[in-house]
């Protein structure tokens, strides 16, 4: 399978353990500075889901590069959000919280225009004990001169094991950011295999694929309201046959994702099925229906059984 993240179980990766390197790194940041995007450009595949709306990653999602001297497991996680106090939420922020207890460095991403309060407030969940290390992203948008003051005024924020410029999109500069993280990674062999990208099995990825395209198809207020389930998931020689319920909030979601005669829902399921089969590299069979679970984002035990941490 070309394209397909491996399981664990693969073949054993990495040389001496007096010289190699691998340990965790939680990416974190307020949401929509591009956290995602820059795990993907940092392992060379899609692992997570992108959109340009905010709050689009909502799981713990390990990526996983190996090099020749080290092997860097990326914890993307949601971004930590500070407005809103829902059950979803709180979910979501404890996944962050959990990530940072349990990785060997930190990636703070913010945008290269400023340093906001939030982006504070996300700094100050790291502990002190906890190598930090900032990813200054979207850098293409900066004039070059404007670089430099930007980087000094970042530096006086807080005591920085490296400060990084980067481009997710364009992936620049994402030789160097690797470089300074890998001298915070611990001295031991690999933990993963090195066919493997991820940690998530085959159904979860499928159900993020249709959940990416809610956000990419759909307006401003129906994604956050929606989650995706795998009902059934079929792997046959030559086909994969998947089952999956949208579920929202309201029957007028339900509505807006059904569209007119249909049409909206065809269309994400559509560009979903083009999604996964490349992600397979086979053909899949893709069925979707929508499902309405009243007030599901502001219930803790549904949110349990939907899979959130």
């Amino acid at each position: 399978m070309a394209s397909e993240p491996r399981r664990p179980g693969g073949k054993a990766a990495g040389g001496p353990a007096a010289s190699y390197r691998c340990g965790a790194i939680a990416v974190i940041g307020r949401p929509n500075v591009g956290k995602s995007t820059l795990v993907n450009a940092l392992v060379g595949e899609r692992i997570t889901i992108t959109s340009r709306k905010p709050q689009t990653t909502r799981h713990r999602i390990r990526g996983i590069l190996t090099t020749g001297d080290a092997q860097y497991v990326f914890v993307d996680t949601p971004g930590f959000q500070t407005r809103h106090s829902g059950a979803l939420n709180r979910a979501m922020n404890r996944s962050v919280r959990l990530a940072l207890e349990e990785v060997d460095v930190a990636l703070l991403v913010v945008e290269a225009r400023s340093l906001t309060q939030e982006d504070r407030d996300v700094m100050e969940r790291v502990p002190r004990k906890t190598p930090l290390v900032l990813a200054v992203n979207k850098i293409d948008r900066l004039r070059s001169a404007e670089l430099p003051a930007l980087l000094q005024r970042l530096a006086r924020e807080r005591d920085f094991a490296a400060i990084v410029p980067v481009s997710a999109e364009r992936r620049r500069n994402t030789g160097e950011l690797l470089k300074a993280l890998r001298t915070f990674l611990p001295e031991q062999p690999a933990l993963y295999g090195e066919d493997e990208l991820t940690d998530r099995n085959e159904r979860f990825l499928a159900a993020e694929r249709i959940r990416e395209k809610l956000f990419r198809l759909l307006g401003d207020e129906v994604p956050y309201g929606a989650s995706v389930v795998i009902d059934r998931f079929e792997e046959g020689p030559k086909l994969r046959k998947i089952h999956a319920s949208i579920v929202v909030e309201k029957e007028g979601h339900k509505a807006i994702i059904i569209g007119a005669g249909g049409a909206k829902l065809k269309a994400i399921g559509s560009a979903a099925r083009k999604d996964l089969e490349q992600l397979f590299d086979g053909k899949v069979y893709l069925e979707v229906w929508v499902k309405v679970r009243r007030g599901w984002t502001g219930d803790e035990r549904m949110l349990s059984r939907l899979g959130y941490d």
